[in-house]
């Protein structure tokens, strides 16, 4: 969506007709946002005696412009309702402008800008993956309707239309990092804001800025989470963006899981051809999206034990709200196959997913810092692992 030199952090604002976005995005420019609206521009690029409007002219004929010269948005409207090639000849006039008019702008932000995009349509044209985080003002329809009323003076039928041309509360929601509830009072609001800019966006923006990675020192089991799908599905998004290609994402570990109780840490499979592919450009990418490579050597130990370390490379999260490790493994390899072999047989055996969790919660207590629980479990996988192959020779399983 926007090229950058340099990685400033950048926020999606939307939510639906009503739901308060507005007073969202300027409770954060008040907190120092650099807010690019989305609205602002699309009307500045066709103002008049500009180069986007003379376009349109030229294309639509002057019966769109009203009697000041001005773009009239409602004549326009009937000339591209129901013609889908009328409506992308538009598109292609306005749209290289307002991503260029956006680009401008953030360019123009301060290196530790945190930079919020409001974007009404935002879900609607499937923006969420260019963000690093994805915020979602919500609130009920009947609230909703009462203010457009009272701040629009728009009537029922009106403003029916308009939050059902919109997408819905669900559709919303499953591209939200964050959603902010607005049935309450202003200052509700006000303070929803505050504690999410000073809790997650001005240490998200830095740890983007240093290249640093958010790592829970301590192992915390926490109950299974019916969102965790849905949340490594936004972050895989993400993630196919900044690779650009065709890479194979993968979600494993215990999160991938049904039922299993976890630490609340996705763990994510990135597949390259060589861990040279990894090392190049696709390490930058992944680190300006928001998932800056950790120091040092990775690897995961080998099953059976004895042979050589299986080397991967190892990413995390910069936001301290989402804890993530993602692994990038070669196609093919024995890592590789390791991670989607233990995490399908555990999901098609609830004996050794019991006895796993068993493990898991005797562990956490007794050795509660990551690196030592990880190490403890070795065993326990060694052994898990046969049982794993031979379910696959059983089952005809393929990775």
């Amino acid at each position: 969506m926007i090229g950058l030199t340099v990685a400033v952090l950048r926020v999606g604002l939307t939510g639906g007709i009503g739901s308060g976005k507005s007073a969202v995005s300027s409770r954060l420019a008040a907190l120092g946002a650099v807010v690019v609206d989305a609205d602002r521009i699309a009307r500045e690029v066709v103002a008049p005696g500009s180069e986007g409007l003379a376009e349109i002219v030229a294309t639509f004929s002057d019966g769109v412009l009203d009697a000041d010269g001005a773009l009239d948005r409602a004549a326009l409207g009937a000339v591209v309702f129901g013609d889908e090639a009328a409506r992308r000849r538009l598109e292609a006039i306005t749209h290289p402008r307002v991503r260029a008019r956006t680009a401008e702008l953030v360019a123009g932000a301060p290196p530790d800008a945190v930079v919020v995009n409001d974007v009404p349509l935002l879900v609607e044209v499937g923006l969420a993956p260019t963000y690093h985080l994805v915020l979602v003002v919500q609130a009920a329809v009947t609230t909703r309707l009462a203010r457009l009323a009272r701040d629009r003076g728009m009537d029922r039928a009106e403003a029916e239309r308009r939050i059902a041309a919109q997408a819905d509360d669900a559709r919303r929601q499953a591209a939200a990092d964050v959603l902010l509830d607005n049935d309450g009072t202003l200052t509700d609001l006000h303070a929803a804001v505050d504690t999410l800019w000073h809790e997650r966006l001005l240490p998200y923006e830095r740890n983007v800025r240093e290249h640093h990675a958010v790592r829970p020192e301590r192992v915390v089991l926490t109950e299974p989470d019916p969102t965790w799908p849905q949340q490594y599905a936004r972050l895989a998004a993400r993630i196919r963006h900044a690779a650009g290609g065709d890479l194979r994402v993968d979600h494993i570990g215990s999160t991938a899981v049904p039922g299993l109780a976890a630490k609340d840490v996705i763990d994510i499979q990135l597949t390259v051809p060589s861990l040279a592919e990894a090392d190049g450009p696709l390490a930058e990418r992944l680190t300006d999206a928001g998932f800056p490579r950790l120091p040092g050597d990775w690897w995961d130990n080998p099953r059976p034990p004895g042979s050589r370390r299986w080397k991967k490379r190892l990413h995390g999260s910069a936001d301290p709200g989402r804890p993530v490790y993602l692994h990038v493994r070669v196609a093919d390899s024995p890592g590789w196959r390791y991670a989607l072999l233990m995490r399908d047989h555990l999901r098609a055996d609830p004996g050794q997913r019991a006895a796993y969790l068993e493990v898991k919660r005797e562990l956490a207590a007794s050795a509660p810092d990551s690196a030592t629980y990880g190490t403890l479990k070795d065993p326990w996988f060694d052994e898990e692992h046969l049982r794993a192959e031979e379910w696959a020779a059983q089952t005809g399983w393929r990775p």
